[in-house]
């Protein structure tokens, strides 16, 4: 059985999240997507937990939970800030859990470090070492996962307060890290070039702050099980049995894939950044290093040609697909309309991004939307590289497309408007889609 799985996202008591997300809604988009197995996210929090017991049955044959017959696993993303080494360290880790009865215990464990009642995703001063060992002393069943492992900001490896090491960060606790995220700005292809990632598996997942379809399942894990359990989901990601791959973005589109200074409009190469001395060539300030150029200095093989580590996908959320080529904004009624249209072509999102044949989709829509379809699919689209939280722009052959400011909807502006707006307009679609 082929389970998409995405992990690490949000509720609506994190902070600069949408406000109108429930359980109810994330288990309907998640169907609309073809996610089969979501985190709930932000399982510390004092309210959302609430909800979650209420809405959540469990499943004694399956997956341990399920609202609505959509899928669920216990999750939640914690910040930890601390000194190690005379530095300054913000490393954030995604935390799945078999149960509520452990979900407890994980929560009494926190408050005995400060608060988990002001965000979904609370701060701790905890060296990211004795988490892994505190935790392990609740359960063995608890998965640790460094989140956006590359980001410059909040990451294990990232340029303004990571480190250079899985082993520097974790010590004698890396034994027991057995995935990394790899983020929008990361994939298989760069994690690859580190010889002391050789023996994890890469996961991707949303982090998303919306239950929108353009952001939740935007990234995904791939498994392959008999059935849907929490054991055979972290069997798979710390052993590789049932493990397939993931479905990613091209990093390009990424937020923080090349360095930059958006203040400035600085966007630059690494080979560029390094004539610069790593300061904008406008302000003479610190430019915002990427996740390129760290990749480059953390390396210590070239990029294979073929034969990478772990399957995987590079697709763009049809939302994206359909803003760029109609030339609207995302959250517009052209766009909704036609995402509604396009569905009709397969199951779900992920079934039309992946599977449906072209007459299929040629029979609901245009050429120019069936093409930039394909496209995707066969990676047959180049980017403006995403740089300082700009996200990256595509660019599909035979499309002329505004830069992202201009394109009705701005990417920064669609972000801000995905958090805020109490309902999407494609809620009359989502109510046909259920009958």
């Amino acid at each position: 059985m082929r389970l998409i799985c995405d992990l690490h996202l949000h509720s609506r008591f994190a902070q600069g999240c949408s406000r109108a997300t429930t359980v109810q809604l994330l288990a309907k988009w998640a169907k609309v997507k073809g996610i089969d197995v979501l985190g709930t996210g932000d399982f510390t929090h004092p309210e959302w937990i609430k909800e979650l017991k209420a809405e959540l049955a469990e499943e004694r044959d399956g997956i341990h939970y399920t609202a609505d017959g959509q899928a669920f696993v216990l999750s939640t993303e914690v910040s930890l800030i601390y000194t190690q080494g005379g530095r300054g360290r913000r490393i954030h880790v995604v935390l799945l859990a078999p149960s509520f009865a452990v979900v407890d215990r994980i929560t009494a464990y926190f408050l005995r470090h400060g608060r988990v009642d002001y965000d979904g995703r609370p701060i701790f001063k905890i060296p990211a070492s004795q988490l892994v060992s505190d935790l392990r002393k609740i359960s063995d069943d608890i998965e640790i996962i460094p989140a956006h492992a590359w980001t410059p900001w909040f990451s294990l490896f990232g340029s303004r307060s990571g480190f250079d090491a899985l082993q520097e960060c974790f010590g004698d606790q890396t034994r027991h890290i057995h995935a990394i995220e790899t983020g929008l700005s990361s994939d298989i292809e760069m994690n690859d070039r580190l010889d002391q990632l050789e023996h994890v598996r890469f996961v991707s997942f949303s982090d998303s702050h919306s239950y929108w379809p353009w952001r939740l399942g935007r990234e995904a894990t791939i498994l392959e099980l008999e059935k849907p359990t929490y054991k055979g989901i972290i069997t798979a990601i710390r052993t590789g049995e049932g493990f397939w791959g993931t479905i990613e973005v091209e990093p390009s589109y990424g937020k923080y894939h090349v360095d930059g200074h958006r203040a400035c409009d600085v966007r630059l190469e690494p080979a560029e950044t390094g004539k610069h001395g790593g300061t904008c060539p406008v302000c003479k300030r610190p430019l915002t290093i990427g996740v390129l150029s760290r990749v480059e200095e953390l390396a210590d093989r070239p990029q294979k040609e073929h034969g990478h580590s772990q399957n995987f996908y590079k697709l763009l959320p049809l939302h994206e697909i359909l803003s760029l080529v109609l030339g609207k904004g995302i959250n517009t009624k052209t766009v909704w309309d036609e995402y509604w249209k396009v569905l009709k072509a397969g199951k779900n999102e992920y079934d039309i991004l992946l599977d449906a044949t072209k007459e299929q989709l040629l029979a609901v829509t245009s050429s120019a939307i069936v093409d930039a379809i394909l496209a995707v699919r066969e990676g047959n689209i180049t980017f403006t590289p995403g740089y300082d939280g700009v996200y990256g722009v595509p660019h599909f052959p035979g499309v002329a497309v505004a830069e992202p400011e201009a394109a009705g909807a701005s990417y920064m502006a669609k972000e801000a408007e995905s958090r805020t707006r109490q309902k999407p307009r494609g809620q009359r679609g989502l109510d046909e889609f259920f009958g």
